[in-house]
């Protein structure tokens, strides 16, 4: 059996902005191995400029975030990438949205009801061709879910896909254990489409949706990783 960290586990409990935040940088170090640096975050000058040009202050989740980890690329900017300090802006729908994420072909974006702005840890919405719907109730869960999102398509060649066929579920359910996050909207919108996330030491896995032949993505912390994945799951990968 292949060792190394799990993610399911690391993620157990975790229930505060703090212990979200405690997350990203257990994964940084134990998962990617390049344990965060203060280089890593945006600086207070720019946090307090952007403040200053939207008229409030930033929630301390979201905040909090930019301060740690806000510069690093692997964690934040792939295929949703998070938008610098200086390009936040409010979009006008509802009663307007402080949008902090956008896909890289624009084709969706993240973003805090600027009507729950004043709360520390606001939940957070999703835009796609439906409009503005729910995407997670904590904005520290959306950092958790932007980092494992982000670093899963940074991963180069610790990274496959695969469209899974209904008679290999058992597998994943005997091999790995459902991550402790909650069912969230893809993208793209369907409702009966929602992400969840498995994992075993050293293996990660996204399920895209519920139906038959509904994509997974894995992420191997090494190639050996990938190739147990692969093993377990012995569908027809596309890498």
């Amino acid at each position: 059996m292949v060792d190394g960290p799990d993610v399911s586990v690391a993620l157990r409990g975790v229930q505060t902005p703090s212990q979200a935040l405690g997350f990203v940088r257990w994964f940084a170090d134990a998962w990617l191995g390049r344990p965060l640096q203060p280089a890593d975050g945006c600086t207070e000058d720019e946090l307090a400029s952007v403040e200053t040009d939207l008229g409030f202050r930033l929630p301390t989740a979201l905040r909090q975030g930019y301060a740690l980890f806000g510069r690093r690329d692997d964690l934040t900017r792939q295929q949703g990438p998070l938008i610098p300090p200086a390009g936040l802006c409010i979009d006008n729908a509802l009663n307007g949205i402080l949008v902090f994420r956008r896909e890289n072909q624009d084709c969706a974006f993240w973003g805090i009801p600027v009507d729950e702005i004043e709360r520390d840890d606001p939940p957070v919405l999703v835009e796609s061709h439906r409009g503005w719907v729910p995407f997670l109730d904590r904005m520290s869960l959306a950092w958790v879910e932007l980092v494992l999102s982000e670093s899963l398509f940074e991963a180069g060649s610790r990274y496959d896909a695969c469209e899974l066929p209904q008679a290999l579920l058992p597998g994943l359910r005997t091999h790995y254990t459902r991550v402790d996050l909650p069912d969230h909207p893809m993208w793209v919108g369907d409702d009966d489409s929602p992400l969840r996330w498995y994992a075993a030491p050293g293996r990660l896995v996204r399920r895209d949706g519920i139906q038959d032949l509904s994509w997974i993505h894995a992420h191997g912390r090494t190639a050996a990783d990938l190739e147990s994945v692969r093993t377990e799951l012995p569908g027809p990968w596309v890498c």
